[in-house]
């Protein structure tokens, strides 16, 4: 069981990796970034059951984890957002290329 989760999330941050690396809009790199953190979220949920069952840890450690993440990611989500409809409103696109406003 454990094994499955833990490919399930390697997958899932591989494609978030590549989804980083690959795109050129800026709320696609935002929401790959997010995919990010979920793979890490279910990581901890995952190693946090198997190390419950065999007596290591309280139950709940992995999902208090999780939640941590996820108010990050919130916060991240909020100011980051925030910048693309400044950057929108200054350079109407959402381009990384584009996007060039620390150059002379």
């Amino acid at each position: 069981m454990l094994t499955t989760v833990l490919t399930i999330s390697g997958l899932m941050f591989a494609l978030g990796v590549a989804g980083v690396l690959t795109r050129r809009n800026i709320i696609v790199i935002f929401m790959a970034i997010e995919l990010i953190l979920n793979a890490a979220n279910l990581n901890f949920v995952a190693f946090s059951r198997y190390w419950a069952s065999i007596g290591g840890i309280s139950p709940h450690t992995g999902e208090v984890f999780a939640v941590f993440v996820m108010v990050v990611a919130a916060a991240e989500a909020a100011v980051g957002l925030g910048l693309v409809i400044a950057l929108y409103r200054n350079r109407g696109t959402v381009s990384v290329d584009d996007i060039d406003l620390l150059k002379w």
